[in-house]
């Protein structure tokens, strides 16, 4: 071989070690947490389900004069009793947050009918997608929630991937105080979002316990320094009927 030769040799080997891993689909087989939303039927690999995040409601503002400043809309009329092994997050998807007393009320008592229906019921996760500059008055609601909140219950968030870079560190710092984690979300309706990676240095370096959110048969390449942070809690997938196959998308919400 020609010097020539080897050093073209050396040269690409050392291109294809800076080039990022390929990524692969999301294979819900391989994880133990799962969002099961409304209108997904349950898969088999709920079977191995260590924690659910169940959808319960939908709290929608005022559409028209006269109507009240929040309602939730039920969207898991049923209470099932899970196995005591499977941690259960009851979530509610809130396009609010001006919530009134009787929608904090139904709330709670959804959440007592689960735990009276016997399952173990770890707390409750707000799916709201925060705009970074308004992150302040966000951790103002949620302050709010968690002192309304029974001590035995945790409180989760969803969280947008524009946050880790772009947020206030104040204003995530506040969040550190009142939530027990963020589940940051990479996948945007039921698309991964194209270019989720250029913000995963940032989720790392996050001073909250947080975990990542998978949409299923989603692109997802699992960095390594992302196993190193002592904040990292795992993933959550998004199961998705099997007529939704997951797509990309141009970029993340702000």
């Amino acid at each position: 071989m020609g010097a020539a030769t080897q050093v073209l040799l050396v040269g690409l080997l050392l291109l294809a070690a800076g080039l990022p891993a390929q990524a692969t689909r999301v294979d819900a087989g391989e994880h133990q947490a799962f969002w099961l939303w409304a209108g997904v039927t349950p898969q088999p690999v709920l079977a191995q389900a260590r924690t659910l995040y169940v959808l319960q409601g939908q709290i929608d503002g005022p559409r028209r004069a006269g109507d009240p400043a929040a309602r939730m809309l039920a969207q898991n009329p049923a209470t099932p009793r899970l196995s005591k092994d499977v941690e259960l997050w009851v979530v509610y998807r809130a396009h609010t947050l001006d919530w009134n007393d009787e929608v904090f009320a139904l709330l709670l008592s959804q959440l007592q009918r689960w735990q009276r229906a016997g399952n173990r019921v770890s707390g409750v996760q707000i799916d709201f997608d925060a705009q970074t500059l308004h992150l302040s008055r966000y951790a103002v609601f949620l302050e709010d929630l968690r002192q309304r909140l029974p001590r035995q219950y945790r409180l989760s968030i969803t969280g947008l991937l524009d946050w880790a870079g772009n947020a206030d560190p104040a204003a995530l710092n506040r969040l550190a105080g009142v939530v027990d984690e963020v589940v940051m979300q990479t996948y945007q309706g039921r698309s991964s979002i194209a270019d989720h990676q250029r913000y995963l240095p940032s989720i790392a370096r996050l001073q909250l316990p947080f975990r990542i959110g998978l949409i299923q048969n989603g692109e997802w390449q699992a960095p390594d320094y992302l196993q190193s942070s002592p904040w990292f809690r795992g993933y959550v997938v998004f199961l998705l009927n099997p007529s939704e196959p997951a797509t990309d998308t141009p970029s993340a919400r702000h």
